[in-house]
């Protein structure tokens, strides 16, 4: 059964079931309402008459001259005697000598009770006769039920008519709504069947409806979700197509040198440099991509610990020297004593990656200029060059994985570079709820900031695991 059906369904039994209750509820209050009005007419009756009723000097019941019997047209009257039996009724029951209501006769108190005579529904009233403690007599008066029962069958009928035809106008009404409420739900299933046999990511769900009900709610979700996917799908294919470039390339120039050395039979110390400086190469490449592949898998701890920042920046300027060549001026600007709490391995990794980075792309006789400072509770690590500069429009993606600029900070002559390093940093900082943010001016040059929050006390001892998005 479907959604709109069981929602047809259950809104079909709530209403008929309310209107059944309800109708149930109105039927009986209606029937006793009618019913208390009769036995006060009973009683009034009663009283009346009892004001009329006179013991004689034998002891007997006798009726005074001025009783009238027939005080109210529709209530039949019975005076019983116990040792006479019926001496006074109505002239409305002339024919009827049993007692209206034989079980209560001669009751000690007063007894109201509904009473079937010949198929005719009455009303009955049963009041004893008393002198002192002696019961003499009582008196039986009677009405009929039959408005009552018409009424209420009256009232059975509009309310079963009325309820067959509230449920049907609910029934018509609630499948029409749920329809017109869950026609985009159509549109949802469609579209993710029609993604399903076309791969076509790009499509997105319309909807014409308010944005933050329910339906809007769930199709917004549903399109951030195929965006998702659809970037997902692209930096996979990007990605591949990425590694299978890079991979290529050292991979032509091993078998090249390989194949040269087949060719003339020995082999040159030329030939095997390159081969072993490819080999390294397809060893880092693998290294760095292993290593996303672990912190995406959420399987690269991050052992925390207190971090002098300063002492870490020397020891990498001190071995960065060593990439420097003497081509350019690496120096320290501002330093500063800065306590962090961090992964001390992870953040060397850090600036080894942005100090490498900014040594590839500064030309020579340039310079790259290291700093660490203080800004409130926040630490701040520069790393900053004069050279070629990174273009407005490329800025935005210089973290993603194998993102080059190619016109500019283009590859390094030596080759070594997969563009990995600038995502690994970027979500090691992350996940030391750091930031990293880059300034640059084409043909000025380059400034990287790493933010990281200042050590307050003692690092916790726990291993937090490095988990990618």
């Amino acid at each position: 059964m479907s959604l709109r059906a069981r929602l047809t369904l259950l809104y079909t039994i709530l209403v008929g079931g309310t209107l059944l209750v309800f109708g149930m509820v109105i039927y009986h209050l209606v029937g006793l309402t009618i019913t208390e009005q009769i036995d006060q007419i009973l009683e009034q009756t009663a009283r009346s008459l009892i004001g009329t009723i006179r013991v004689n000097a034998l002891g007997d019941l006798a009726v005074t001259a001025e009783s009238d019997l027939d005080l109210a047209a529709n209530v039949y009257v019975q005076l019983w005697e116990r040792s006479q039996g019926l001496i006074y009724r109505s002239n409305n029951i002339n024919s009827l000598n049993d007692p209206l209501d034989p079980l209560a006769q001669y009751t000690s108190q007063p007894v109201t009770r509904d009473v079937s005579i010949n198929d005719v529904h009455l009303r009955v009233m049963s009041v004893p006769l008393s002198i002192g403690s002696r019961q003499v007599g009582a008196l039986q008066l009677a009405a009929s039920l039959a408005v009552v029962d018409a009424t209420q069958q009256t009232l059975l009928k509009v309310l079963l008519i009325g309820t067959a035809i509230a449920v049907t106008i609910a029934a018509t009404g609630v499948s029409f709504v749920t329809y017109r409420a869950l026609a985009p739900l159509d549109s949802v299933t469609q579209t993710a069947l029609q993604i399903t046999r076309a791969d076509d990511l790009s499509r997105r769900i319309p909807y014409q409806g308010p944005m933050d009900d329910e339906i809007g709610q769930l199709i917004e979700a549903f399109n951030q979700t195929l965006s998702r996917l659809e970037n997902l799908f692209h930096t996979q294919r990007r990605f591949v197509a990425d590694v299978g470039h890079e991979l290529r390339t050292p991979l032509t120039v091993i078998k090249g040198n390989i194949a040269l050395m087949r060719k003339f039979g020995c082999s040159d110390e030329e030939s095997l440099s390159s081969i072993d400086e490819e080999a390294d190469r397809l060893t880092r490449m693998v290294g760095d991509l292993l290593l996303l592949a672990r912190a995406e898998s959420g399987k690269l701890p991050l052992n925390y610990g207190l971090v002098e920042l300063d002492t870490l920046l020397l020891e990498v300027m001190q071995q960065s020297q060593v990439l420097a060549h003497g081509k350019l001026d690496l120096r320290l600007g501002e330093i500063d004593q800065v306590l962090v709490c961090g992964d001390r391995d992870r953040l060397k990794q850090v600036l080894i990656n942005l100090v490498s980075n900014a040594i590839k792309y500064t030309p020579v006789g340039g310079e790259v200029i290291l700093g660490i400072g203080k800004e409130g509770d926040q630490a701040r690590l520069t790393v900053q060059d004069n050279g070629p500069g990174i273009p407005a429009a490329d800025l935005p993606h210089i973290f993603e994985r194998f993102y080059r600029i190619e016109k500019s900070r283009t590859r390094s002559v030596d080759g070594k570079g997969f563009g990995l390093g600038l995502s690994i940093a970027y979500w090691i900082v992350k996940h030391h709820d750091g930031e990293i943010t880059v300034d640059s001016i084409e043909g000025q040059g380059t400034r990287f900031c790493v933010w990281l929050p200042l050590a307050e006390g003692d690092c916790p001892p726990e291993d937090f695991p490095l988990e990618f998005e």
